[in-house]
């Protein structure tokens, strides 16, 4: 393993060296970490598939119920760079642990909780949790790999988050069906304490050759432009497609006249093709980020442009749907690589940061999509909304192609 110098604060957004050889097999603490992953993207989005059972043994509505969703979005937000900070000084080991240790107590406080403002507050430290062991997952995932193959190994960890969409999102709306919907926040605990073994024997000891850092260093990241261009790419790539996304079930019915039944199909044909856009942009984002993060952005625009013009057809609309979820999040792993470096001192910030930007871009990206479908725009709305946010990814991505030989990226001594 490389020491953190070498690792954490190399110009590894350029292209790989004649040198340096790629590794053709990833160190298994990148897979442990994304099974992590793979949790807390479950627990974001499985409360979705139990709202109505949660509202009705609460006692409130399932609008109000929905609120569990967009706290831990708030979260996640505010508690991504929060955490990094507050942790900064521990060891990224420990903070994993710790984290997990967290998300399954507050896990614990929602299966036993009987009111929606415990409900709230639990879910809203979960997120805390979740971004916090997200930005350093991040983290430790290169270093383990080195700049050779990070934005390849961050695509394996934010696999973890579309495999949830895919896997384990309908296993706990379905355990919740059969259990109750308590079952399933019991069931992720209990995996976060194992998690917590597999963390604690997998994921080294920082070693001597780790930096003592302070918030002052830190936040001298903030000064980088290439990482406020990365942050922005971050959230208008996952708003324009997440704007999409959020409402395809009524442009899937409505307008392209599909069986309401057949709607999930689709939904995990758009979750296998993010689960590859992921490991494929990874790949490729290793040696040709700038032209990954320009080109998926672009093809993505292409897509939801064609979604809005031919949603009227069930099978091209269903197709273009699974293109969405392979193109629509395929940067992401190489910007939240891109993000890591450009941060120079402060990897740890620069990747919490990227997980705020992605919440932040579906937040907003969700809500104007909201507006777009009440409007006269109908169920294409979401769709045109989509549109015009992932075309102006391309103003940060081509901004920072272009900037690469003027700036590099600041290396440790």
């Amino acid at each position: 393993m490389t020491t953190r110098g070498e690792t954490l604060h190399a110009p590894a957004d350029l292209p790989v060296a004649d040198g340096e050889r790629t590794p053709t097999r990833l160190p298994l603490v990148v897979y442990v970490l994304a099974l992590a992953t793979f949790l807390m993207g479950t627990t974001e989005f499985v409360v979705a598939g139990l709202l109505p059972e949660i509202a009705g043994d609460v006692q409130v509505s399932v609008a109000q119920a929905g609120m569990l969703i967009t706290v831990f979005a708030v979260g996640m937000v505010v508690g991504a760079p929060l955490m990094a900070m507050l942790t900064l000084r521990l060891p990224k080991r420990w903070t994993l642990i710790l984290a997990l240790a967290v998300f399954a107590v507050g896990h614990v406080i929602v299966a036993l909780g009987s009111s929606l403002a415990l409900l709230l507050a639990a879910r809203f430290l979960t997120a805390l949790a979740t971004g916090a062991f997200w930005a350093v997952a991040n983290v430790v995932a290169a270093r383990a790999v080195g700049p050779a193959a990070s934005s390849r190994a961050l695509g394996v960890v934010g696999a973890g988050a579309m495999l949830a969409n895919v896997v384990g999102v309908p296993l706990g709306a379905f355990a919740g069906q059969l259990m109750g919907w308590r079952g399933p926040f019991w069931a992720l605990a209990a995996l976060a304490v194992a998690a917590m073994g597999l963390i604690a024997r997998h994921v080294p000891h920082d070693g001597p050759a780790a930096e003592a850092v302070s918030i002052r260093s830190e936040l001298s990241a903030l000064r980088s432009g290439r990482l406020w261009l990365a942050l922005a790419a971050c959230a208008t790539t996952t708003g324009g497609v997440l704007a999409t996304y959020t409402y395809i079930s009524p442009l899937l019915t409505d307008r392209a006249g599909l069986a309401s039944g057949l709607v999930p199909l689709v939904l995990v044909g758009f979750g296998i093709g993010a689960l590859a856009g992921f490991l494929v942009g990874g790949r490729l984002g290793d040696r040709r980020p700038y032209a990954t993060t320009i080109v998926a952005p672009a093809v993505t625009t292409i897509l939801l442009l064609a979604i809005c013009l031919l949603a009227g057809h069930a099978v091209p609309t269903i197709v273009l749907v699974a293109l969405l979820g392979l193109f629509g999040l395929g940067a992401n792993p190489v910007l939240i690589a891109l993000a890591v470096r450009f941060a120079g001192r402060a990897p740890a910030l620069g990747s919490a940061l990227t997980v705020s930007a992605f919440n932040l871009g579906t937040a907003a990206g969700s809500w104007i999509a909201g507006l777009a479908l009440e409007s006269s725009l109908g169920a294409t709305g979401p769709a045109a909304i989509g549109t015009g946010i992932a075309a102006l990814t391309l103003f940060p991505t081509i901004a920072i192609a272009l900037t690469r030989s003027r700036r590099p990226v600041p290396t440790s001594a």
